[in-house]
């Protein structure tokens, strides 16, 4: 994996006063998940030697057209997040801080200080997504407020740098298995660049989960489709 510094495509910065407004712990108590993709395998069939004809070979032959659907069955429950992955996307499932997300083929998995996953397009370093956890004694993102007000919390105080203009384009809110989400799209303007950008943010197993995915301003009409698709694949899981 590549480590990056200072990237402009990825800006995090938790200010005591946003931390303390949106019932965050210290970010000193961060607690790093081992997180791992979920690829496709491939098995192997077993080889027979030349020499096993006859009536033996032709028993295993028919016992493996027979037992073949049941194995490929079984192996695709054992990755049923995995089958639910869309064509041009592979999937990402962190099982022990309990969150999964699709991003899109081809962008590499990067380092970035205080984020637990970041991946990021190579060629265009503005597209990119995150993931990044804070502790919180809080229950349901609804209890800090509507998703309006969340959003230009987060968006001013911690998604983009104090010198960026920034701009909250719309808010909502929606429920997946019983968990609340809050879904918003802002654009962060720089001197000499200006993002386009979609978060989800919710709270579960004692964490505030915020993931962020966006694209330069000049690409928005070409990415915004895939941005979305890694938007509404967000998913928290019991961890």
């Amino acid at each position: 994996m590549v480590s990056l510094q200072n990237s402009p495509s990825i800006h995090q910065t938790w200010l005591p006063n946003a931390s303390n407004q949106l019932g965050f712990y210290r970010p000193g108590t961060f607690r790093r998940g081992i997180s791992f993709l979920v690829r496709a395998e491939q098995v192997s069939a077993a080889t027979t030697s030349p020499r096993q004809e006859g009536p033996g070979r032709r028993q295993l032959l028919a016992a493996g057209a027979t037992v073949a659907p049941w194995i490929l069955l079984s192996y695709q429950t054992s990755t049923s997040f995995a089958a639910e992955n869309k064509k041009g996307f592979l999937a990402v499932m962190d099982k022990k801080d309990g969150y999964s997300f699709l991003y899109p083929f081809g962008w590499q998995e990067v380092v970035i200080e205080g984020q637990d996953k970041v991946f990021k397009d190579v060629i265009e370093p503005l597209e990119s997504v995150s993931v990044n956890l804070i502790p919180t004694s809080k229950k349901d993102i609804r209890d800090l407020g509507s998703p309006q007000e969340v959003a230009e919390t987060l968006i001013k105080k911690v998604l983009a740098p104090p010198s960026q203009k920034t701009k909250l384009v719309e808010a909502a809110e929606h429920d997946a298995d019983g968990t609340a989400y809050y879904t918003f799209e802002f654009v962060a303007q720089a001197p000499n660049y200006t993002r386009h950008a979609l978060s989800a943010i919710c709270i579960g197993n004692g964490k505030f989960y915020t993931l962020t995915t966006g694209a330069n301003e000049r690409r928005w009409e070409k990415m915004k489709d895939k941005l979305h698709t890694v938007i509404d694949s967000f998913k928290i899981v019991n961890a």
